[in-house]
């Protein structure tokens, strides 16, 4: 069984509703549930650069080395690149951060966290973000992130299979 779900913060529709645009942070909080178990899932995700073997809008992944800190280069089918920095990583909580330093989405101050845990005989994903609308209404850089992220989970999904 697969569901999904999405996530905005109380603060930020409050927010949008009595102002048009957010004084605080939006948040988007998208997970499925897959029928493998959280090994298998978190093995089917890679390391920071497998991104690369299971997002479908990532054409190529570039792992770099900065000053002690790990960023990931990804070249987006169709032309684009996104530079993000691991901010976390943690193998026996299948779990990983980070943020995005350079992109042409329309989000700033983005942190995300990508996750797996045990859901029965089964696991869930989960990819939550937090950021600020860029030169973008509030309900366009939720949609983007969020169908950002259905691609992520349904292609983690498909591969942990």
């Amino acid at each position: 069984m697969k569901s999904t779900r999405i996530v905005l913060s109380a603060t930020a529709l409050f927010a949008v509703a009595a102002f048009g645009s957010s004084a605080m942070a939006l948040d988007v909080k998208k997970s499925i549930d897959v029928a493998a178990a959280p090994d298998a899932v978190w093995k089917a995700i890679g390391d920071f650069c497998g991104i690369g073997a299971w997002h479908p809008a990532v054409e190529k992944c570039e792992l770099q080395q900065k000053d002690g800190k790990t960023f990931r280069l990804l070249s987006l089918k169709g032309g684009g690149q996104i530079l993000e920095q691991q901010a976390a990583w943690d193998d026996a909580a299948h779990s990983y951060g980070y943020t995005i330093v350079e992109s042409p989405l329309p989000v700033s101050n983005y942190a995300s966290t990508l996750s797996v845990a045990a859901n029965g005989s089964g696991s869930t994903l989960t990819w939550v973000g937090t950021f600020d609308a860029k030169d973008a209404p509030d309900e366009k850089a939720i949609e983007v992130i969020g169908g950002i992220y259905d691609a992520g989970l349904a292609g983690i999904a498909e591969k942990a299979k």
